[in-house]
């Protein structure tokens, strides 16, 4: 039996993927072996950065959750920035980051 949380979340990887390869002209992809203990993100191919894409019900959760795991795969990845894609109900992304990873790429933006 399929799980439909599953294919809900690798449907989300695969269109911020898309969404990320077309906004900044990289080619982003799904990662594959999501959820191990060295996890490094959900999409690979932006340089730098790991990303963690999330399709919950229980938006306050996601924003509670994600960006905290987007650090710790950015920290697994050795990488300095993170970000995490939340969709929202309707289908659109919000990219959220704790207010640490925030303050480390405008540093970086701004240097």
């Amino acid at each position: 039996m399929v799980n439909r949380n599953k294919l809900k979340g690798d449907r989300a990887e695969r269109e911020a993927a898309a969404l990320v390869s077309e906004l900044l002209g990289v080619s982003a992809r799904r990662a594959l072996g999501a959820g191990r203990l060295d996890d490094v993100g959900d999409i690979h191919g932006v340089p730098d950065t790991a990303i963690q894409v999330c399709d919950w019900q229980d938006l306050a959760q996601a924003l509670r959750i994600k960006p905290v795991a987007a650090e710790v795969q950015a920290a697994n990845a050795r990488v300095p920035y993170s970000v995490a894609f939340i969709r929202l109900r309707g289908g659109e992304f919000r990219a959220c980051m704790t207010v640490d990873a925030w303050a480390a790429m405008w540093r970086e933006a701004t240097a």
